[in-house]
């Protein structure tokens, strides 16, 4: 029986085989993508995509999945709202019957007929609708300008005289010395005048224009006029602007070439006659004309949205169902097909204990179908490995995430989730340590997860999803930060006063500069509210934060390193213990863990008591590599200092060479041991190649009836074991593990140096944020106190508004995003590098549920 999964290691798998009885095998892979604890292998691999079993019924659903985004895209441009797929119970969103599935296929088909029918109606009339609209535009427009070159305008025929209309001008004076005065009666016809009149989009006017000008050189009369209204396109569903236009030149030749260039630019002509009688007879018909397709697109649009409507309450269940049969018949592609047996062959991981459930589910598929034909379950031993699964619930999910974006762990290798939960918030909170900034971050944090249901259900945008998927994140480091500023003794820069101070001045004269200790009373926890606006806080701070750093750094290498020693342990390396780990730990604690301890010595003593100042551990650290076995009067901590240090020191390089040199010595020892040996196991017959050769005829003895040997009296779920070799071992090559110990010997030592000195941005992201918060605190509400009267009042609200606003967008959003990157890099580099393999492959079980997480409906 396998262990309870935790997480602190990857859940033990197993890799089954399923024989399914092909009349319930959608049923049995419907239930298992429920249920959401099988990866299915694809054993048709070599098989494409058109060649395989249930392609004609994918492209069957792929037309349906069309046609209800048809369906959704038709009510986003009628402005319908789709029903949730929350409002539905979740019985109907579950895998259908065939019949059923069939009967939605009809029923999407007619709907979308139906749907297309009325769309394609509504946006000819649409089209007939905006034509109509313009050339209501062109008669009104062009009328007026008919009218006025007829001479019933006084300005008209002062224009006449002007330069910029000679066409009209010429015309009416040789059509006056011809007529006398009833030329100005004459048509334009009888005056070998024609004219095109029409609508143009108003941004292309002026290259309209100017191509006009330049293909008849001049010789045009053109009048435009805005259309105030905005013209909506029917097919883009967009305002265009456009222009009326008008334009008179001589001949038809000319006359066709100025439609040939209207048109080519997008310019719709439309007819317009220059009897004034008839062109109001003209505007009469077109008024009629949409009058009535005003009426009918009303109606049409009526009956499309109702249409829509209908759909829109059904549409995401439908949506949801056909999501999870495409995908079920996906799966079933994976499936080897025995033809003889009509039998389904499946190949899939799972967790070991969760092959319980596996049977039950199928045992109640097959209850329901009534088949006396069980389904087999066989677990299969294999030498591949498996796939790296960590459960998890909604509160570690995005801590395993943070993990998971570095990389997948190993198969069962230590998972470096589990203490992220504990030190990814804590390195937060000491780098952005403030009571009140906290309790922001907490009370945003507590709200979301309060209003979890609805928010989860609600549209989100980016920045806001990410927020709430983290949650849980915020709502720890929030808690931590509210504690990690009562050790600092800082609520929005300001300190508490709980407790009396260790600190007092003279009561007596003039107060001294010096305050003095009351005796042996100190300020029982954090720090004394004393040091804020002391001339000396920032130093003292300084020095205090940055040995907490290192200690901090210390302190979570050598739990990091420790993992390795348990995964050298789990997977029965000891090499790596000997050869990786002991060496690796005793550098480490040699130097940084000596440094660690002058530290927390050099707190523990009264230095000023003993009548000398505080050695500096820098220089001492420097000197102990430099000079080994001499140390400064003026820099010593203890008595026979320098023989531990050289003694160190000496350990430190001893161990050097043997994390070089001996893992790889080992395995080429023990490689030329087995190759002595020559090679085994290849008359090995317990072996089975695949588990789909099981109808050899060498493994005739292991079936009846087509399904491997089980008791009469074992249920449907019997398993039988079996054992795949599949993977080849890599032949042993000494250059290629000398190199990669030797890269490793090099990252190990030089990082031991720089991965202890990158904790100090704990130190130096704590300062910068107290002192970012007294600066805003200063500029803001600190000004304000320094008035009185009324406008102190008003002084208040006004900075108050600016420094709570400042302190949200400034303190918390930036400045915890940016100790969350840096407490991020502490996980991922200087505490993940020590155990950490990687190398594994991420558990991709066939579920339902994380397929709609992927790809939502609404």
């Amino acid at each position: 029986m396998a262990h309870k999964d935790t997480l602190f290691r990857s859940a033990a798998m197993s890799l089954t085989q399923l024989y399914i009885s092909n009349e319930i095998g959608r049923e049995v892979v419907s239930a298992l993508g429920e249920i959401g604890v099988v990866q299915f292998r694809d054993l048709n691999s070599d098989t494409t995509a058109f060649q395989r079993t249930f392609t004609k019924e994918i492209r069957r659903l792929d037309n349906v999945e069309r046609q209800l985004r048809y369906f959704k895209t038709q009510m986003d441009k009628s402005n319908i709202e789709m029903r949730s797929h929350w409002d539905f119970d979740q019985d109907m969103l579950a895998a259908p019957q065939a019949n059923e599935i069939d009967e939605l296929t009809d029923r999407a088909e007619s709907l979308e007929h139906r749907i297309s029918s009325l769309n394609e109606s509504y946006e000819t009339l649409k089209k007939r609708e905006v034509e109509l609209t313009e050339w209501r535009w062109v008669l009104k427009e062009a009328g007026g300008f008919f009218d006025r070159a007829h001479g019933q305008t006084e300005d008209i025929r002062q224009s006449l005289d002007e330069d910029d209309a000679p066409l009209l001008r010429n015309t009416e004076a040789e059509e006056g010395r011809a007529n006398g005065d009833v030329g100005q009666q004459q048509s334009f016809a009888v005056m070998n005048i024609g004219f095109v009149a029409g609508v143009i989009p108003r941004e292309r006017l002026p290259a309209f224009e100017r191509i006009l000008w330049r293909t008849l050189r001049g010789n045009l009369y053109m009048n435009q006029s805005e259309i105030l209204e905005p013209i909506i396109n029917p097919e883009t569903n967009e305002e265009v602007r456009k222009n009326v236009f008008v334009i008179f030149a001589h001949g038809k030749e000319i006359i066709a070439k100025i439609r040939k260039i209207s048109e080519s630019l997008g310019a719709d002509l439309y007819n317009v006659d220059e009897n004034s009688d008839l062109r109001r007879d003209q505007i009469h018909e077109v008024n009629t004309r949409l009058s009535d397709l005003a009426s009918v697109l009303r109606n049409t649009k009526n009956t499309l949205d109702a249409e829509l409507t209908a759909i829109a309450r059904s549409l995401a269940a439908w949506m949801i169902v056909i999501k999870k049969e495409k995908a079920v018949y996906n799966a079933l592609n994976m499936c080897s097909y025995d033809q003889a047996r009509k039998t389904l062959i499946a190949e899939a991981w799972c967790p070991t204990n969760s092959l319980p459930q596996i049977r039950a589910t199928l045992q109640d598929v097959n209850d329901r179908a009534g088949l006396s034909v069980p389904t087999i379950v066989n677990q299969i031993k294999t030498n591949k490995t498996p796939p790296t699964y960590n459960k998890t619930n909604k509160f570690t999910e995005g801590f395993q995430t943070i993990i998971d974006a570095y990389g997948t762990a190993k198969y069962q290798e230590v998972n470096p989730g589990l203490y992220t939960i504990v030190t990814f918030p804590f390195l937060f909170a000491v780098m952005f340590g403030d009571f009140g900034h906290g309790c922001l971050m907490a009370m945003a944090a507590a709200a979301m997860i309060y209003w979890e249901k609805p928010l989860s259900r609600s549209k989100q945008d980016e920045l806001f999803a990410m927020a709430f998927y983290g949650r849980y994140i915020m709502l720890m480091m929030g808690i931590y930060s509210m504690f990690t500023g009562l050790i600092y003794n800082d609520v929005f820069s300001k300190g508490f006063t709980a407790f009396p101070s260790a600190w007092e001045y003279p009561d007596d004269g003039r107060p001294e500069v010096t305050a003095h200790l009351k005796g042996s009373y100190r300020y029982p926890f954090g720090l004394d509210w004393a040091w804020h606006g002391s001339e000396n806080d920032l130093l003292f701070s300084n020095s205090l934060k940055m040995k907490l750093a290192i200690l901090m750094g210390w302190c979570h290498m050598t739990y990091a390193l420790c993992f390795s020693y348990i995964n050298a342990r789990h997977f029965k390396s000891a090499v790596d213990i000997w050869g990786n780990f002991v060496p690796g730990m005793i550098f480490f604690q040699s130097i940084f863990g000596y440094l660690s301890f002058c530290i927390v010595y050099k707190w523990s003593v009264d230095w000023y008591a003993e009548g000398r100042n505080p050695p500096s551990l820098l220089n001492m650290l420097i000197q102990m590599f430099l000079s080994p076995g001499n140390v400064d009067e003026s820099e010593q901590l203890y008595s026979g200092q320098a023989g531990v240090q050289v003694f160190l020191v000496l350990i430190a390089v001893i161990n050097v060479p043997i994390l070089l040199l001996l893992k790889p010595l080992w395995l080429r020892y023990q490689h030329n041991k087995t190759a002595a040996k020559g090679y085994q196991g290849i008359g090995d017959t317990s072996r089975v190649t695949h588990a789909t050769d099981l109808d050899d005829d060498d493994n005739a003895d292991h079936r009846t009836n087509g399904h491997p040997n089980r008791d009469d009296d074992d249920d449907e779920g019997a398993m039988i074991t079996e054992n795949i070799d599949e993977e080849e071992h890599e032949e042993f090559e000494f250059s290629e593990v000398m190199i990669h110990q030797t890269i490793h010997t090099i990252e190990f030592c030089l990082n031991c140096v720089s991965h202890t000195a990158s904790y100090l941005r704990l130190w130096a992201l704590s300062l910068a944020h107290q002192q970012l918060s007294v600066v805003l605190w200063d500029m803001t509400l600190g000004n304000a106190f320094t008035m009185s009267g009324g406008l102190q009042v008003v002084m208040i609200v006004v900075t108050f508004f600016f420094w709570f606003m400042l302190t949200i967008a400034v303190l918390c959003v930036m400045e915890g995003t940016s100790a969350m990157l840096h407490s991020l890099r502490l996980h991922w580099v200087e505490a993940m590098s020590k155990h950490f393999i990687g190398e594994g492959v991420p558990f991709e079980p066939f579920s339902f549920k994380l397929l709609l997480e992927e790809e939502p409906v609404d």
